[in-house]
């Protein structure tokens, strides 16, 4: 990143969705960056500024979808590869190639347990809303919570276990000694798991206490509060990857 030139991000506007994994992390480090889809289009940003990444004629390379991050003439699609770039240059992973692939593999698997959420209230279609697939969204959500969710949650407390960082410390990090970016990742997703499935994510949590403390843990980072209290940070919604419809959760 330029000295004199912050990051764009690229992401809808009005939801968290598979951008605040990103904003995370340039939130919990200071890292200046412009949240481009929320300026004015009379500046250059706004809307108009994303779609022209998506869908611009002249673009060579274009994301198929975002998130987008843009640091001067490249642009990075697609939430983990944005944070494997990101990673190294912003202090939120290790210089070992070893630990950038295995922090890589984790945030691949947090994007594993966020769509499979998602597809809770779509099972049937994306093209359909939640209302014209109750019955069948009410199916996914059950076999989402007794089957799926616990077996995540449990290898992410095994990461968090035979990590040897963790050794005597009250608050574990999956990676090394140090929180990084796939730490703020499992916050974003367990806060996610808790809007759209509080009951069945707070039993889940009670079996794996690292994942817990973990969780409560990456609010108190002094950035990442002040962000969580701010205007910057969208409310969940049901529009967003993470919804709570009635009769989800149980």
């Amino acid at each position: 990143m330029s000295a004199t030139r912050p990051y764009q991000l690229h992401y809808w506007p009005h939801i968290q969705g598979r951008g605040e994994f990103v904003r995370l992390a340039l939130e919990a480090v200071g890292v200046p960056y412009v949240d481009v889809a929320r300026g004015d289009p009379e500046q250059g940003q706004g809307l108009p500024a994303l779609m022209h990444h998506l869908q611009g004629p002249g673009v060579a390379r274009p994301p198929f979808a975002c998130p987008l991050l843009v640091d001067g003439k490249l642009v990075v699609g697609q939430t983990a590869a944005i944070l494997l770039y990101l990673g190294p240059r912003i202090g939120l992973v290790g210089k070992s190639e070893a630990d950038r692939l295995w922090a890589h593999q984790i945030q691949l698997t947090i994007a594993d347990v966020a769509k499979e959420a998602h597809d809770t209230h779509h099972p049937v279609s994306t093209a359909l809303y939640y209302e014209d697939q109750i019955p069948e969204a009410r199916r996914a959500a059950e076999a989402f919570r007794t089957l799926r969710m616990g077996k995540y949650l449990a290898w992410f407390e095994t990461v968090l276990a035979r990590n040897p960082r963790n050794a005597g410390r009250e608050v574990p990090n999956l990676i090394g000694a140090r929180p990084g970016y796939v730490d703020l990742s499992l916050f974003q997703l367990v806060e996610g798991l808790l809007y759209a499935f509080p009951k069945a994510t707070r039993r889940a949590l009670r079996k794996t206490p690292r994942v817990a403390a973990l969780h409560a843990a990456v609010p108190r980072q002094k950035r990442v509060a002040a962000y969580l209290a701010s205007e910057r940070r969208i409310a969940f919604n049901e529009d967003g990857i993470f919804r709570r419809y009635p009769g989800m959760d149980g």
